[in-house]
């Protein structure tokens, strides 16, 4: 497996959180070269680079930043990171805010320049209290060192950059939610609109990208995009973060480019299964995307095309692997219970149905049920899938679906001496 740090380059260098260290290493080299392009050079090079966003839904990068460079009538511009990293399984995010923040901040630089805003928020889990810390003293040395502030590096550009800090609530990473968040009101995700255009904040024409998508802009404006597409495969170019957790030898957060065998990084990274166990399953994109079998596993590839074909998603590379000794339908429970608490409450298939599937595989659990159990969750299941505002409760239903459609057996199970 070659060598792939776009992102991770610096994390295992001494005191890598700091200016002093990340400037010897080559940070904010990127920030010269930008000012000496025009804008609309730098969204076409990110375009043309086949970015797409690692917080979850991959979609092209550029296509996002174009939406930003139309005429909203003199209007200001924001740039809104996300950084609540909140989908179990995910933590990807907090090694750059903590290895490397200077790299996020360098391109927040990037892309604010590009899209012609002077204004940047990063919003954090209400949890990342102490990652927080980190991140903020890398923005005081940024401004302590005329990085930030009315001259960025010396150019006639004005940029700030604010931390803001949620309160711990999951939808939160919902784009729109985040939003309605950052504006003082309850998160709840916003109607989508039916052409293609920027999201809002406080009426204003806002990009949001996840935080490791803004961490991969310096070496694309750097390196160019052809060296960005060297990685991957034509689809799904570049690398991703992806945190291994659960039952391997090494946890932990590895980058690795798109395209790789999952088992192939599963053995390199993680060390394989722990304790020379079995393989049973993995959760391949942090606990929102349907699980794989061992099966499956062995022939998929860590990017976006090869999951789809298996019914799942590469997500946000939160991978969750789990050996012969689990047991599914406590698997499944557990991941219920988080979604029946986290749910906003705004849709009634989302609010009544979280609460209700994890119920109905409580009952399973507890043998109170009937052997119809199996065929209600999934008809709850249709039920949520596809008629709410956001993809909470789709997602929940593709979690169902794949822990009921692969492991059948454990839940029959459970149910054979009441048939």
């Amino acid at each position: 497996m070659r060598d792939a740090k776009i992102v991770s380059r610096r994390f295992d260098l001494p005191n890598s959180h700091t200016l002093e260290v990340a400037q010897k290493h080559g940070a904010y080299k990127a920030v010269e070269k930008a000012f000496g392009m025009k804008p609309e050079a730098i969204v076409e090079e990110v375009d043309r680079s086949g970015l797409r966003g690692k917080g979850g839904g991959g979609a092209p990068a550029g296509s996002k930043w174009k939406l930003m460079l139309g005429d909203f009538g003199g209007r200001p511009k924001y740039l809104a990171v996300n950084c609540d990293e909140s989908e179990p399984g995910t933590f990807k995010d907090r090694q750059i805010i903590t290895k490397d923040p200077h790299l996020l901040i360098e391109g927040i630089i990037l892309t604010c320049y590009a899209i012609g805003s002077h204004d940047a928020y990063i919003y954090i889990r209400g949890e990342y209290h102490d990652f927080q810390k980190i991140l903020q003293e890398a923005i005081d040395e940024a401004y302590a060192a005329g990085i930030l502030g009315e001259k960025v590096l010396g150019h006639d550009y004005r940029l700030d950059v604010t931390i803001h800090r949620g309160a711990g609530a999951y939808i939160c990473g919902e784009k729109s939610a985040l939003l309605e968040s950052m504006e003082g009101k309850r998160g709840h995700p916003r109607l989508k609109p039916h052409q293609k255009e920027p999201e809002w904040y406080f009426g204003n024409p806002t990009l949001v990208n996840n935080v490791e998508t803004i961490a991969s802009v310096p070496f694309i404006v750097n390196e160019g995009a052809d060296a960005y597409r060297s990685f991957g495969t034509e689809k799904s170019p570049g690398t991703l973060l992806f945190a291994l957790s659960g039952h391997v030898e090494r946890p932990g957060v590895y980058e690795a480019e798109f395209g790789t065998p999952m088992m192939e990084y599963i053995e390199h990274f993680g060390g394989g299964i722990r304790g020379g166990k079995a393989l049973k399953a993995v959760i391949p994109g942090g606990a929102s995307t349907p699980v794989l079998s061992a099966e499956e596993v062995a022939e998929a590839t860590l990017d976006y095309e090869s999951l789809r074909q298996y019914g799942s998603s590469l997500g946000t590379g939160g991978m969750i692997v789990m050996d012969e000794s689990v047991d599914m339908v406590e698997a499944l429970k557990n991941l219920l219970e988080f979604y029946h608490h986290e749910s906003c409450g705004q849709c009634t298939p989302c609010r009544e149905g979280t609460g209700w599937v994890d119920a109905l595989v409580a009952d399973v659990l507890a043998q109170k049920g009937s052997p119809e159990h199996i065929e209600k969750l999934l008809d709850v299941s249709v039920t949520m899938n596809g008629k709410t505002i956001c993809v909470f409760a789709p997602a929940v239903s593709g979690v169902i679906d794949g822990f009921v459609g692969k492991f059948r057996g454990e839940f029959e199970a459970y149910l054979r001496s009441l048939a």
